[in-house]
C-alpha cells in the first residue's frame, strides 16, 4: 500500500539514535515507526497488506529492526494466548471505522484504560496488538487511510503517557531484554504476564462501552 511505504523513510530517520539517550521526539518517532511495522505485519498476515516485506523494520536489521522483531514476536505470543480478544476489535468496541474521530477516541480511551494502573512491556505489546487488529478492521472495511490515524494516535499516547517510562528504561531497546533472558522460567513468566495483560484489555473494552457518550 502506497500510504505504508513511508515506513522505510521513517525508519531511516530513527535507526541511529540508540548509542545515546533518546530524546522525547525520537521516542515518539520510533513508536510510530514500530506501529507502522506492526500494522504492516498484521495486514500482510491477513493477506490484505503491503507486499514489500523487505522494507519492513523487522527485516531491515539494525537496532530498531531488532526491537520491531521482538515486539512482533511478543505480539504473536499474546495473540496466540487469546486469539478472539485481538480480532474484530472495532466490533468489540461497537464503533464505526468510517469516522476518524471515532477511531481516534476509541483507541486513546482503550489505551488510557489499559495503562491506568501502570506501565509494563506486556501492556505496551497489548496496545500494539490492539493497533494492529484495529488497522486490519479499518482496511477490511475500506478505510485504509485510518492506518495513519492509528499510527498518529500511538505517537500521541506515547508522547503523553509513556515517554518518561521509556526514558527511564533507556528507550525502546529495553524490550529486547524480554527475549535474551536465559532463565528457563522466563517463558512461563511472560505467559502469565501476557494473560494478565489480556485482562487489562478486556477491562478497557468494557470501560469504553460503558462510558458516557
Amino acid at each position: 500500500m502506497e500510504m505504508l511505504r513511508r515506513s522505510s523513510v521513517f525508519a531511516a530517520e530513527v535507526m541511529e539514535v540508540f548509542d545515546r539517550s533518546p530524546t522525547d521526539k525520537e521516542l515518539v518517532s520510533q513508536a510510530k515507526a514500530l506501529c507502522r511495522d506492526y500494522i504492516n505485519s498484521r495486514l500482510n498476515r491477513t493477506g490484505i497488506g503491503w507486499s514489500k516485506q523487505d522494507n519492513m523494520l523487522s527485516a531491515s536489521g539494525g537496532t530498531l529492526g531488532e526491537v520491531s522483531s521482538v515486539l512482533l514476536w511478543l505480539g504473536d505470543e499474546l495473540e496466540y494466548l487469546r486469539p478472539n480478544i485481538y480480532r474484530n476489535v472495532a466490533r468489540q468496541l461497537n464503533i464505526t471505522v468510517a469516522s476518524e474521530s471515532v477511531v481516534s477516541d476509541a483507541f486513546l480511551a482503550v489505551a488510557a484504560e489499559i495503562f491506568s494502573t501502570g506501565v509494563t512491556w506486556g501492556k505496551v505489546v497489548s496496545l500494539y496488538a490492539v493497533a494492529g487488529a484495529l488497522a486490519v478492521d479499518c482496511v477490511r472495511h475500506g478505510y485504509p487511510a485510518m492506518v495513519h490515524t492509528i499510527v498518529d494516535c500511538m505517537g500521541e499516547f506515547v508522547r503523553k503517557s509513556l515517554v518518561s517510562w521509556l526514558k527511564r528504561r533507556g528507550g525502546w531497546v529495553d524490550i529486547t531484554k524480554c527475549v535474551v533472558n536465559t532463565d528457563p522460567s522466563f517463558r512461563s513468566h511472560w505467559l502469565v504476564s501476557a494473560a494478565c495483560t489480556c485482562g487489562h484489555y478486556l477491562k478497557a473494552v468494557v470501560f469504553y462501552l460503558l462510558r458516557d457518550k
